[in-house]
């Protein structure tokens, strides 16, 4: 099914748009606000900081570290299924959390099923839009993923209130039926490109036009191009393009049965050597980018940003009632502060990095400064406005993560930025489930919070150093890496699906 010219960037689409944005701001409104949730459940279950973290973090780290299966499933059935069977994961999860006896349990049925929920939802989202839109792609996208931010800021106040009026029990069945929605968002995602599941069975029912099903998909339906138009077809194929052929032509072994076994054979022995050259490739791929100075500077310095900014939207109110700043959360809580932050800095940083003589890295390397101050800053706090304000410069530098696409782009290119991007992602949310329960670690073990906020200030500001040493202009490294490209998102889906 091959997308029609007239439908992009605009018509339809602004309904996915709205759609897309109900579906991230319901689906990550409590993750994302777990903070109010925290200190209930070290009251509820009276486990260790550190132990009761891995809740928290794993919501927020599992479905970054999946991206590739989420994105992988989308691909293969499409935004609409997948955001159904999301719906029924994250709602599920949130009414099972209710019934949960124990930290164990909850680290299981909302750390890890509402997590992959959520990535599910994500990849979905993004994908559906950026199939309707392409010059207005940004913009569009823009909207979208402002949807978790706004979600944050809701369900940080409901969540406190449904808490006090229900109890925490009431609290998680009330927003998980509530999560049932995703699946009314997921009806407007009307698809435009036939996923990779439906070709395969169309092909497997209409036997007597497989020959014109397995000829290679052209580059336009698939959405995967490279973005260059000089480009032979052959050279033009990525690996996950290769993939998909490959797998179609799987079919055809079928075919071949009906002319003997040893031609079947011959068969499958070929399809295995073209799959295992594919992934061969893969892997050569990604060893190619690591071997980037530049490359190996952005992971680090994502990991050592993520390990250390995290944690605050977990522990921050907890902070506040440890050091008896306040005795309950306000009615606007410090991470619904944090939230709007994010949300404006995602903009505005997003908007920054388009100027042209200013350097993605570097402006990534000040937002880690920054942000990495602050962190040191809060144990120095004795007053709730003062938690307010570094909640407020915190959030605003958290929205730095607007600028990896562009900055994955200006080291690697556009050919490899999907790639190049997932491993970014990767490494980010590694240190998304690791930073709360060592943060809560450190509480367990000095029973303040002071130190943990030490060493996650500190790991930020290493990071930003290791960053700028080994791009700094004196490294000979390639002039692709010296010289930014110009930023054209409009040739793959995927290459745009970072901006959040």
């Amino acid at each position: 099914m091959a997308p029609s010219t007239e439908v992009l960037d605009g018509g339809w689409g602004w309904a996915i748009v709205v759609a897309s944005f109900m579906a991230q701001l319901l689906a990550y409104g409590s993750p994302q606000s777990v903070g109010v949730l925290y200190p209930e459940w070290l009251h509820a279950f009276q486990e260790g900081k550190g132990m009761t973290a891995w809740v928290g973090s794993l919501v927020a780290g599992v479905g970054l570290i999946a991206s590739p299966v989420c994105s992988a499933c989308v691909d293969n059935f499409g935004a609409r299924p997948v955001t159904i069977f999301s719906g029924v994961m994250v709602a599920g999860g949130l009414m099972l959390s209710a019934f949960a006896p124990n930290v164990q349990f909850l680290i299981f049925s909302y750390g890890i099923v509402v997590g992959l929920g959520c990535g599910l939802v994500y990849a979905a989202t993004l994908t559906i839009t950026c199939q309707y839109f392409d010059k207005r792609r940004g913009l569009a996208l823009g909207i979208v993923t402002t949807g978790t931010s706004v979600g944050a800021f809701i369900y940080a106040s409901a969540q406190n209130e449904l808490i006090v009026l229900y109890g925490l029990d009431g609290c998680l069945l009330i927003i998980g039926a509530v999560a049932l929605n995703l699946m009314a968002c997921a009806g407007f995602m009307r698809p435009l490109n036939m996923p990779g599941y439906y070709l395969k069975q169309k092909a497997a029912l209409e036997r007597n036009t497989e020959e014109q099903l397995f000829e290679k998909p052209p580059l336009d339906d698939l959405k995967i191009t490279t973005g260059s138009t000089t480009t032979t077809p052959e050279k033009a194929l990525t690996v996950k393009e290769l993939l998909i052929t490959i797998d179609a032509k799987d079919l055809a072994i079928q075919s071949e049965k009906k002319k003997g076994s040893f031609l079947a054979g011959l068969s499958i022995m070929k399809v295995i050597k073209k799959k295992q050259q594919a992934y061969s490739k893969y892997m050569q791929s990604m060893y190619e980018i690591l071997q980037d100075q530049a490359m190996v500077a952005i992971c680090i310095a994502v990991f050592l940003f993520s390990l250390g900014a995290f944690p605050p939207v977990l522990f921050i109110e907890d902070v506040a009632q440890s050091e008896g700043l306040i005795e309950e959360v306000s009615v606007i809580p410090l991470v619904s502060i944090g939230a709007i932050a994010t949300c404006v800095g995602k903009l505005a940083l997003g908007m920054l990095v388009d100027i042209k003589w200013i350097n993605g890295i570097y402006l990534y390397g000040f937002t880690m400064i920054a942000g990495g101050v602050a962190l040191l800053l809060i144990p120095l706090t004795k007053s709730y406005l003062g938690l307010q304000i570094l909640s407020v410069v915190l959030g605003f530098f958290s929205g730095n993560w607007s600028l990896t696409s562009y900055i994955t782009t200006q080291i690697v290119g556009l050919e490899r930025l999907t790639q190049a991007h997932g491993i970014l992602m990767f490494f980010g949310g590694f240190g998304i489930m690791l930073g709360p329960p060592v943060v809560g670690w450190f509480f367990d073990w000095t029973q303040s919070y002071d130190l943990a906020f030490y060493f996650s200030g500190g790991c930020v500001e290493l990071g930003a150093i290791i960053l700028f040493l080994l791009t700094l202009p004196c490294w000979n490294r390639k002039n692709s890496d010296s010289n930014r490209p110009d930023v054209h998102y409009t040739s793959n889906c995927e290459k745009v699906a970072s901006v959040a």
